[in-house]
């Protein structure tokens, strides 16, 4: 489980995208766009993960953030697939994507979902299952994408694997 109260709880900023996802609390946003408080503790002092539109960043642009490998040995994985569960919030009039993937450790990525465009002022719940009955261990990738909006945005709280992973 990761809620960014602390740190990125070993999810690792990707080398190769354009920009990075930011740990940031809403006390220091400006903009309107981001959320008012954070999912985990419904406070403006509460952190979460962030990416926005901006001048340094052209629509289309990536920011991705992958999970700790996780292990298919377990045989309770294996059979149930497993779930992530998160909270996202996307809002304003451009904002970009979010796409949600499934990396094999050979770099195999299969989309989990994949959203485009404002999805509301408000922190939504999502439940993914993970795919897949190899044996391969895996990682889960977010990816934001910049929209045309300068600022509009995407925030992430409350990451969370089921125990079968």
């Amino acid at each position: 489980h990761c809620n960014f109260e602390f740190d990125l709880c070993g999810w690792k900023q990707d080398e190769s995208d354009d920009f990075d996802w930011n740990l940031r609390t809403s006390s220091t946003t400006k903009m309107g766009t981001e959320p008012a408080t954070d999912h985990t503790l419904h406070e403006p002092s509460g952190h979460y993960i962030f990416i926005k539109s901006s001048f340094f960043q052209l629509p289309g642009q990536k920011a991705r953030i992958s999970s700790p490998v996780l292990s298919r040995r377990n045989k309770n994985c294996k059979v149930c697939g497993g779930v992530i569960l998160f909270y996202y919030h996307m809002y304003g009039a451009h904002v970009g994507s979010l796409i949600v993937y499934q990396r094999t450790v050979a770099k195999h990525e299969e989309i989990l979902l994949d959203l485009t465009g404002n999805q509301g002022n408000f922190w939504q719940r999502k439940t993914l299952t993970l795919a897949g009955d190899r044996d391969e261990d895996f990682q889960v990738v977010f990816e934001g994408i910049a929209g045309i909006g300068l600022k509009d945005g995407i925030a992430l709280d409350d990451l969370t694997f089921s125990r079968e992973c």
